[in-house]
């Protein structure tokens, strides 16, 4: 018997109406979804009328529930993969299942879309040929500082996701690297309250108290810095 194919759906990153039609067909026709969330997944089945199976899937019982899946697949049944937003496996879920799927042999197939880092890199103005992506950075400040020294050093483009909470710490830590900087900031991207700041990471931190935003952080952001070692 042939084995079940997994594939790897990209949705939304925010607005609902950006999602493939291929992903859709998708979604509909396996027995199955894997999901991150189940009631965030709920939210785009329902707007498209996906009435498939959801199953919860994450890092965290991985180990559990990877004989089930395996099981489906032996059986000739697809799966698809998806997280709450974006690419799934892109600072996200699904690692753990590709990486484990792939070494037993079964087919895997990208269905791809959305993804936040290539959205905000598109629309940034900054390099776009050489570029790095570091996810979240870790919580420690000596160790986010070295990985940056580390990455500003080369001066390629570095992108970067970070939460609300600590957006003004990591533009600090970028000024405190490498002063000399051009820098994007996206927040939100393709929601309502999508807003696009752009200057040096001083200049962003300045306007961000201005605003006061440490006394109510909100929002998903993608940072986009670029060093500027020479005269350009």
């Amino acid at each position: 018997m042939e084995k079940g194919k997994l594939y790897i759906v990209s949705t939304p990153i925010g607005n609902l109406g950006d999602i493939t039609y291929r992903a859709v067909e998708v979604l509909k026709s396996v027995p199955f979804v894997l999901a991150e969330d189940t009631r965030e997944s709920f939210k785009l089945f329902k707007r498209y009328g996906i009435t498939t199976p959801l199953i919860s899937y994450r890092d965290q019982n991985h180990e559990r529930i990877f004989g089930k899946i395996q099981e489906k697949l032996d059986l000739g049944l697809d799966l698809a993969l998806i997280s709450d937003s974006g690419t799934p496996l892109i600072s996200d879920p699904g690692f753990k299942l590709v990486r484990q799927l792939r070494e037993l042999g079964y087919p895997i197939q990208s269905i791809p879309g959305p993804s936040a880092l290539i959205s905000a890199l598109s629309i940034s103005g900054l390099p776009t040929d050489k570029f790095v992506f570091l996810g979240f950075l870790p919580k420690s400040l000596t160790k986010r500082k070295n990985i940056l020294e580390k990455y500003l050093s080369l001066g390629i483009t570095v992108i970067i996701y970070e939460s609300p909470n600590r957006i003004l710490s990591l533009l600090e830590t970028i000024t405190l690297c490498c002063e000399n900087n051009r820098t994007v900031l996206t927040k939100d991207i393709t929601k309502l309250r999508e807003e696009v700041l752009s200057g040096t990471s001083h200049e962003l931190l300045i306007e961000l108290n201005k605003r006061e935003f440490d006394k109510h952080p909100h929002g998903e952001f993608v940072l986009i810095t670029y060093p500027v070692l020479k005269k350009e």
